[in-house]
């Protein structure tokens, strides 16, 4: 087994940082280069090591802020190991056993844990294992804001397939020990889709199912059980939030199909504050509603003063913060979150924002008669 103070490749183990049915995984430095620090998976069960081996290829090339790189493979050193990015902070599981996420900051995570996976996706990778153990929170959270880019990433991209064929027909094939929690977890059963449970060919509305989970932890402290919803547990919770936790953990044709898709419908559900003592427009805008109210757009340094017509040019365009691309219909850029329209449509029934063009509310079904002004 590993000690403190091996070498192994290039590295020089430090400490061990968590441990697991197939491998260990270690805080380790260069050898010459004592500042650069990697996390070294150490797998231990031969069969996991052939499977890791021909998926550990899919996983190389995989870069974006939101998913932990790996950086080398060799399964001929000895011990054989994988090399990745190593994210100074602690799984999300102490976070969501503390109860110490708050709704908004729930959405933040779960928004860039849906970056890194809609990233992947787009590579033709399904993560498979989606839990709040593979998911890492950098420290930089707790000074910058739960919101700052590259926070929140992704471990373990494409192990979950090699585990699963490691133990090829059980269910319950992961377990993992987060020392920031003290003890041992295995729960990966409760993450998996119907179809996944069932042995079916999966693709990436599987992780979302997992994703659907994993917000339900982090709005409540709990996994989902019977009809229960988020705000049944936690009064904070938003109706509307109830919405996209539903539909996330559906049955696999009522889901969303992909990543971009529930993070939009959650950027939707959690907009910005709304400034308590808004200016009222001359042109005096009346929401749908009825009421006049005016919204101001955020100001953004370099951006055109009128947000509202780049963010609604004929066809898409492009978020004047983010510069990330929009539809013409998003009153919140999905990216970033920043507001681009002036006026914000909101349903009477269930405070949740629908798009101006829809006639019915996508959250709760209410009909919504009057379209909001100017949209």
């Amino acid at each position: 087994m590993p000690a403190p103070n091996q070498r192994i490749g290039e590295y020089v183990l430090s400490d061990k940082i968590a441990a697991g049915t197939f491998g260990e995984v270690w805080r380790a430095s260069h050898h010459v280069w004592r500042d650069q620090v990697v996390a070294i998976k150490i797998p231990t069960d031969p069969q996991y090591l052939r499977n890791l081996q021909r998926e550990g290829v899919a996983v190389h090339g995989l870069t974006h802020p939101n998913v932990v790189r790996a950086i080398g493979f060799d399964p001929y050193a000895d011990p054989p190991y994988l090399t990745m990015e190593y994210v100074p902070g602690s799984s999300l599981r102490p976070l969501i056993q503390n109860r110490s996420v708050k709704v908004r900051d729930a959405v933040h995570v779960m928004r860039q844990v849906l970056a890194g996976l809609s990233h992947a996706h787009g590579l033709g990778l399904v993560h498979r294992d989606v839990k709040p153990e593979n998911i890492l929170v950098h420290e930089r959270a707790f000074r910058e804001g739960f919101g700052a880019e590259g926070v929140i990433k992704v471990a373990d991209f494409g192990l979950g397939r090699a585990a699963a064929a490691t133990q090829a027909g059980s269910i319950a094939y992961s377990a993992s020990l987060d020392t920031a929690a003290g003890r041992e977890i295995a729960g990966t059963l409760d993450y998996m889709a119907p179809e996944q449970r069932a042995g079916q060919p999966v693709d990436a509305r599987a992780d979302l199912y997992a994703c659907g989970v994993v917000l339900y932890e982090l709005l409540t402290g709990e996994r989902p059980a019977g009809t229960d919803v988020p705000s049944d547990l936690n009064p904070a919770v938003p109706k509307h939030l109830d919405g996209v936790f539903r539909r996330s953990y559906a049955r696999l044709e009522k889901r969303y199909a992909t990543a971009d898709e529930f993070a939009k419908a959650l950027a939707a559900a959690t907009p910005p504050p709304i400034p308590k003592s808004p200016p009222v427009p001359q042109d005096g805008a009346v929401d749908f509603r009825g009421s006049t109210r005016y919204v101001p757009v955020p100001p953004v340094p370099g951006a055109p003063a009128n947000t509202r017509a780049i963010a609604h040019a004929a066809g898409h365009a492009s978020c004047p913060q983010c510069r990330q691309a929009v539809d013409t219909h998003d009153q919140f850029c999905m990216h970033c979150g920043i507001q681009l329209v002036e006026n914000v449509r909101r349903c009477p029934q269930c405070g949740a924002y629908p798009d101006g063009s829809d006639q019915y509310c996508i959250f709760c079904g209410q009909t919504l008669t009057t379209h909001l002004a100017g949209v």
